[in-house]
């Protein structure tokens, strides 16, 4: 049976740059949405240029972010390229920007003005720290949000300084966020024939993931780095071994005993110090002392078929990236693929999770060049190529369109 993707009705303009709305319409167009990057001419998103590294001048970060994208050059500071974009969101279903709090209205993108070209837009607004309250024009970023939602605070060495998570993982947490209220309005728009306008600040939508950590304020404590240990259960957390790392994750006390029988330390077991979990957390530093003494003793694959395979031990190694990107259960799953692109070659691509049962998903164009766009989605929504050109003239596009009528 042919299954349709659940999105294939919707289009989506995309106005941001970077990776909090690109992450988000990245996971509309996995879904079928038609997006369309309305980017700075001759500039575009600054995610294109935002490495090293870089392949043939261009960010393979970038290509993460925008796979099945559409692009066109528009000039917003120009009436020409204003009329262009409200003739193409009237036909729109989704606007995404991520402007400082009032550059829209300067540029006459923002919600009210758009809504008078298409009534029932669905209109979703990004900043760092909301339109509202006494940071709302404060510039923001991931390493920021970061520091300010709590998560550096709670991350590191607990001798050590405050550590960023090593992904920009406010943005993607944010753009996450983004998608599911986008959804949530066309869902609504769908039962009441209404559009709406979703407002979002980074720091808003960083601080509900903080969920442990959170309830540990809550119950009058202060959350502290603890390197990889968990602050409510343990053993929970890296061990070294012979020739590397091992995550060993013990929920409940029957993991506790199959962990100790395991590594042939009953005495672990015997030990008044880490009866109960709660008894564990509070001898943290010991209980990893006596753990880490028996566990260096082997290599990682030594103790994995130990734990995984015959103890029944939830365990697994610490890899790195490549590793991560190239083991047997990611190609088992057709996680990471390739993509053939006429001008790139081949090129990785990193599939989204989501697999329905009675619709379709995935990746199916690579991402875009600067502008390659422009003139057929112009033309699809009735541009003659006459009025494309004049466009051009008047420097809506960008150079290599100009140079194109020369």
């Amino acid at each position: 049976m042919s299954m349709n993707k659940i999105l294939d009705d919707v289009t989506v303009l995309d106005l941001t740059t970077f990776v909090t709305g690109g992450f988000c319409s990245l996971m509309l167009s996995n879904q079928g949405a038609e997006v369309i990057k309305i980017e700075r001419p001759d500039v575009g998103d600054d995610n294109r240029h935002s490495g090293p590294p870089f392949i043939d001048e261009e960010s393979p970060y970038f290509w993460t972010v925008n796979y099945d994208k559409k692009s066109i050059e528009l000039n917003l500071k120009k009436d020409a390229g204003r009329e262009a974009f409200y003739d193409i969101a009237s036909e729109a279903d989704v606007v995404i920007q991520n402007f400082r709090p009032g550059t829209a209205e300067k540029l006459g993108v923002d919600y009210e003005t758009v809504r008078d070209h298409c009534s029932d837009i669905v209109y979703c607004t990004i900043s760092a720290f909301g339109e509202s309250g006494p940071w709302s024009k404060r510039p923001g970023y991931d390493l920021l949000i970061q520091g300010m939602s709590g998560i550096m605070s709670v991350t590191g060495d607990p001798d050590g300084r405050p550590a960023k998570v090593g992904l920009p993982m406010t943005d993607l947490i944010t753009a996450m966020w983004a998608a599911f209220g986008i959804m949530n309005a066309l869902y609504r728009r769908e039962q009441i024939g209404e559009g709406d306008r979703i407002e979002l600040g980074m720091l808003d939508a960083t601080l509900p993931w903080l969920t442990k950590q959170a309830g540990k304020v809550f119950a009058g404590e202060s959350p502290s780095r603890m390197g990889t240990k968990d602050p409510v259960l343990a053993p929970y957390q890296t061990f070294e071994t012979a020739d590397g790392f091992i995550n060993i994750a013990c929920l409940n006390q029957k993991l506790w005993r199959q962990l100790c029988e395991a590594i042939d330390r009953p005495d672990l077991v015997a030990d008044t110090r880490f009866e109960t979990n709660a008894d564990r957390v509070e001898h943290m530093t010991a209980l990893e002392a006596e753990l880490e003494a028996t566990l260096e003793q082997r290599t990682t694959d030594e103790w994995l078929s130990i734990l995984t395979e015959e103890a029944g031990v939830p365990a697994a190694p610490v890899v790195d990236v490549e590793a991560a990107l190239s083991n047997e259960q990611v190609a088992a799953r057709e996680t990471v693929q390739t993509m053939d692109d006429s001008s790139r070659g081949e090129i990785p691509v990193i599939e989204h999770p989501l697999n329905f049962a009675r619709a379709d998903s995935g990746f199916e164009s690579p991402p875009p060049k600067l502008g390659e766009d422009t003139r057929t989605v112009l033309k699809e929504i009735g541009y003659s190529e006459r009025e494309i050109d004049e466009l051009a003239r008047q420097s809506v596009f960008g150079e290599t369109d100009r140079q194109d009528l020369s």
